[in-house]
């Protein structure tokens, strides 16, 4: 069983994002070990980019206050292996293709096998153009994790899941990263048919910020992901780990008040 298989052993899973170096490199590693230790399954770190296409306003302004601290690639690299000293919570990035490329496939790949980055969530990789990245990650195993979203048909989600490992991430909502009050999608026919097509786990994000909707989400999904709500409680708490606790224990909370039916227990 891998990391990210348990992630999703026995309840449903809490997924938390972070940008790496918001706003200080020491920060970050308090804030991981801070979410890890109150109940957070997964880190999502995300690798600060130029060019965030799937991320709105708060991502992007957390992207440029780690830019302030010189957070490169290298660094943050770095800084996982800062976290792996105090925890072993899973970790995966969300990163850009570029980023990777820039780096080096198999370099990038083997740095994430030493320090145990379980996956990586590339939102401008489409499926078309992952054959090149794809086998290296394999080598090493990490996970390429996949997004599906509301505008893919019966035959792209079947080829997606197809290629997928770790798990499948469900983008809620059309547009960019963002707290949303009201989520009109139908993703409980989404997520049918992805479990028609593979019997990895399902988690969805995009736009989830309160326990309530923590709390709808997993009656039919394994996991939700809160990425904007967490990087704003950064923002505008430092240090933060005391209300990132406070937050994951409430959202810990709701995901366990859903029962897992005893067919999906890992």
């Amino acid at each position: 069983m891998t990391n990210l298989d348990r992630v999703f052993q026995n309840h449903k899973a809490f997924i938390a994002f972070v940008v790496a170096g918001d706003p200080t490199f020491d920060a970050t590693v308090e804030q991981v070990v801070a979410l890890a230790e109150s109940g957070c399954d997964l880190v999502e770190i995300g690798i600060p980019f130029s060019d965030p296409v799937a991320d709105g306003p708060e991502i992007q302004a957390a992207d440029l206050r780690a830019f302030d601290q010189q957070i490169t690639p290298q660094r943050v690299f770095e800084l996982v292996a800062a976290i792996r000293e105090q925890t072993a919570v899973p970790l995966v990035f969300l990163t850009y293709a570029n980023i990777v490329y820039q780096f080096g496939y198999t370099a990038f790949a083997k740095r994430c096998q030493e320090l145990d980055v379980a996956g990586l969530i590339i939102p401008d990789l489409p499926l078309e153009e992952s054959g090149e990245l794809r086998p290296t990650l394999d080598q090493y195993d990490v996970a390429l994790i996949p997004l599906i979203a509301p505008t893919s048909d019966d035959t792209r989600i079947a080829a997606i899941a197809a290629q997928a490992r770790g798990f499948i991430y469900v983008v809620s909502s059309l547009g960019v990263t963002g707290t949303r009050n009201h989520i009109t999608t139908d993703l409980t026919t989404l997520v049918t048919k992805i479990r028609q097509a593979t019997t990895l786990p399902v988690a969805i994000g995009f736009g989830i910020h309160d326990p309530a909707q923590a709390h709808a989400m997993a009656k039919f999904a394994d996991g939700v992901i809160v990425g904007s709500a967490v990087v704003h409680l950064i923002a505008n708490n430092q240090p933060a780990t005391t209300v990132l606790t406070d937050y994951t224990r409430q959202m810990r909370a709701a995901l366990d008040a859903v029962p897992v039916p005893d067919g999906e227990k890992g």
